[in-house]
Order: structure tokens, then C-alpha cells, then sequence
């Protein structure tokens, strides 16, 4: 059997109509695990279940929106996943929010609190939605989408970057409880990719070009580049693995 091989598993991802999100569910079906696509808006949801149902047959996507912001949804994503697919093996916090873009001393009580609130509090929620029934079997695999913002600085994303750092650590916090029953949670940490989520920051050739100049690999990243980490960690490959962090970024941080 492959070390990827996810055959008979069943993967909930979070923000997965498009970007990184719908890269990791489209990859982890490939290997064969029946995945869950979720986010806000139910037709583009859809549009990627019925993309993965006509490539790997059918039921093997389902489609259940979900806003993050909402406790009420994020107990019925995993409520209805396990009712239709009996079990969640595989939990991919994708999901996050970024409403303001400057330094800290202009952003909105309102702003900061939806930011931890949907980044690092609705984690915790669907987290403890879904973790029972892998306690339960002995098994299972959470994957915290961060960002190598959680590691530094910044003067335009600060508020973003305190949350992802926030969820290094409630990664390294759920492995030590869940550890002693065979649950891993890690997070991936991506650096700049090309999606809509982070067009602020690659979109303009300025800013591009810096980030690039100090990037060994001398590009940004694409969705699916971050999907192969998610698929380490969900598969048996990455079974002696919790609690930590792995940073996908071209090498970025460490110039």
C-alpha cells in the first residue's frame, strides 16, 4: 500500500472553492479519500464536488457550505459529514479571514476580533467538532492552514500575522491532548501563493519583485505546491508527525 494511498478516508476542507482549499481537496481525492468541500458560498462549492465526482466517480465529493464565522454551521459541517460519510479521518482548517490591510494602529476593534475570531477561534470550534469521533477510532489527522506570517513581522498584515502565530500554537497544544489517542495535528505554513485570497500581496509588480528578490526558489507559489504538504500530513506517511509546522515557502524565511 502507498504511503499516500487515502483510500477509504474521509477529508473535510474548509475555504475549498477555490485557492489553496480546493487544491487540497482536489489532491487528497486523487488518492482516493472521499472529501468534503466547504466554504460560504454553496455554487462554487459545488462547481469543484462536481469537478472531482466526474474525474473520480461519483460520491465522492459532497458539498456542504459552512461560514466559518458561524459555530452553528461549522457543528452541522461535521454533523452532516458524518451522517453521509459515517467518520472524518482528515481535518483541513483552511479558512480564514483578512479584512484590513495596513499597520496595527488603524485597524478596527471590529476587524481585529473577526480575524482572531474566524482564524483561530472558529479552528478551535470545528476542531472540537470533529476530533470526538477520531478519539474515538484512534486515529485521525487535523492540518492548520497558517502562514509563514505567523513567523514575522509586518507592517501592512499584522493582525493576520498574530493569528496565524496563534494557530502554531494551538496546533502544538491539541497534539499534546490528542497525542495519547493517535490524532496529529500540525499546520502547513504557506508563503506568498498565487491565489485571490493574497492578490494584495502579489499583485502589484513592486511588491512582486521584492518578495521574489529575496525568495531562493525566485517565484511565488501556486495553490497545488501547498496540497502535497496537506497530503504528507493526512497520509500514513506523515503518521510519526504532530505538533509542528512545515513551511512551504521557496525558502522566503530564511533569507
Amino acid at each position: 500500500m502507498s504511503l499516500f494511498d487515502l483510500s477509504g478516508r474521509v477529508a473535510v476542507v474548509t475555504g475549498s472553492s477555490r485557492g489553496i482549499g480546493r487544491a487540497i481537496a482536489e489532491r487528497l481525492a486523487e488518492h482516493g479519500a472521499r472529501v468534503v468541500v466547504s466554504s460560504r458560498k454553496e455554487e462554487a462549492c459545488r462547481a469543484v464536488a462536481e469537478a472531482i465526482n466526474d474525474r473520480h466517480g461519483p460520491d465522492r465529493a459532497l458539498v456542504v457550505p459552512a461560514n466559518i464565522s458561524s459555530k452553528a454551521d461549522l457543528e452541522r459541517l461535521a454533523r452532516t459529514t458524518e451522517d453521509r460519510f459515517g467518520r472524518i479521518d482528515v481535518l483541513v482548517c483552511n479558512a480564514a479571514t483578512n479584512p484590513y490591510y495596513g499597520p496595527m494602529s488603524g485597524i478596527s476593534d471590529e476587524q481585529f476580533r473577526k480575524i482572531l475570531d474566524n482564524n483561530v477561534v472558529a479552528n478551535h470550534w470545528l476542531i472540537g467538532f470533529a476530533a470526538p469521533g477520531m478519539i474515538a477510532r484512534r486515529d485521525g489527522s487535523i492540518i492548520i492552514v497558517s502562514s509563514v506570517g505567523g513567523l514575522k513581522g509586518s507592517g501592512v498584515i499584522g493582525a493576520y500575522n498574530i493569528s496565524k502565530a496563534a494557530d502554531f500554537q494551538l496546533a502544538r497544544n491539541l497534539a499534546v491532548e490528542f497525542g495519547p489517542h493517535n490524532v496529529r495535528v500540525n499546520c502547513i505554513a504557506p508563503g506568498l501563493i498565487q491565489t485571490d485570497f493574497a492578490r494584495a500581496l502579489w499583485e502589484d509588480p513592486a511588491s512582486r519583485a521584492a518578495y521574489t528578490a529575496r525568495t531562493p526558489l525566485g517565484r511565488i507559489g501556486q495553490p497545488d505546491e501547498i496540497a502535497g504538504a496537506a497530503l504528507f500530513l493526512a497520509s500514513r506517511a506523515g503518521a510519526f508527525m504532530t505538533g509542528q509546522s512545515i513551511v512551504v515557502d521557496g525558502g522566503q524565511t530564511i533569507t
